[in-house]
């Protein structure tokens, strides 16, 4: 079977597909300082469809999300856009985790597998 890899780096790459999975790196927001936490989770999400598409799925798709947060008191805030966005009737299993992201600027990171 096959693997394809798309934005690969020396580190990793954003997206992979292995037979008919697709896997996501950790999307946080570009260009995240002086964002919400709804600009950012807008921005991530916005980001994700262009991904699961070059890798020929998209959102309604979802087999499984984890999404990181710096502090769980925005969990609604990031939630309100989250719930805007995904596939009616084709949620993905989910877990939602406070931590400390990679840079100060961060306060959202969202990782996700797709079926194809």
């Amino acid at each position: 079977m096959t693997i394809q890899r798309f934005e690969t780096g020396p580190r990793m790459s954003q997206v992979v597909v292995h037979g008919n999975t697709v896997y996501l790196a950790g999307v946080v927001a570009g260009r995240a300082a002086g964002k919400s936490v709804t600009e950012q989770t807008q921005d991530i999400l916005a980001i994700i469809d262009g991904h699961l598409a070059k890798a020929g799925t998209d959102k309604s798709k979802l087999l499984s999300a984890t999404i990181y947060i710096t502090d769980m008191k925005t969990f609604p805030e990031m939630n309100a856009v989250w719930d805007g966005w995904v596939s009616a009737g084709n949620t993905p299993a989910r877990a939602t985790v406070e931590a400390k992201l990679a840079a100060p600027q961060y306060n959202v990171e969202i990782m996700v597998v797709a079926a194809k």
